[in-house]
């Protein structure tokens, strides 16, 4: 069934609204500098699904524009614009790699590249170097133990975003939208 442009073009609205309300509300609450740009990723599972990747750029493209003006908390928009929002977009395609071995690796390349270009911009192009400091005081294996946690926190959040998507295309999809997956 095709999809007619105004309803993509309300959808896409909504869903960026949404997304921008989770982000704005990053300044609100403590410790959601990653919990909230997650959330709003996961927002774009039903626009991927019901409209298309193209769509679903697009709403990306718009919410991270506008997070970069309107989010009280920069890191929480970078890793919005860095990670949580493009990688609901990719998944798909990462998943179609057929090779189970050479799918994870690509994962966690997608991961691993994008977070430290995201924590590059922040650290270099918007000069937020007290980030740096937050992270502790492990020792000289601060880096290490982040990384680690950082890597541990993409499984959990891909094998979420699987199972989220599958409830949403054989589950909700299907109860309340009336439609075949």
């Amino acid at each position: 069934m095709k999809m007619r442009k105004s309803t993509q073009v309300a959808v896409g609205g909504l869903t960026s609204a949404l997304c921008l309300l989770l982000m704005f509300m990053t300044g609100m609450i403590p410790f959601a500098t990653f919990a909230l740009p997650a959330m709003a990723g996961i927002v774009l599972v039903a626009v991927v699904v019901e409209m298309g990747r193209p769509t679903a750029a697009m709403v990306y493209t718009a919410v991270s524009l506008l997070s970069l003006f309107m989010c009280p908390d920069k890191e929480a928009a970078m890793m919005f614009i860095g990670f949580f929002g493009f990688y609901p977009i990719v998944k798909g395609v990462l998943e179609r790699i057929k090779y189970r071995f050479l799918r994870i690796a690509a994962k966690f390349a997608v991961f691993n590249i994008s977070i430290l270009a995201s924590y590059w911009i922040i650290i270099n192009l918007f000069g937020l170097t007290e980030i740096l400091e937050e992270m502790g005081t492990f020792g000289e294996f601060t880096l290490l133990v982040t990384w680690l946690m950082g890597n541990l926190v993409f499984v959990v959040f891909d094998l979420a975003l699987g199972r989220i998507t599958y409830a949403y295309v054989h589950i909700l999809r299907r109860r309340f939208f009336h439609k075949a997956g």
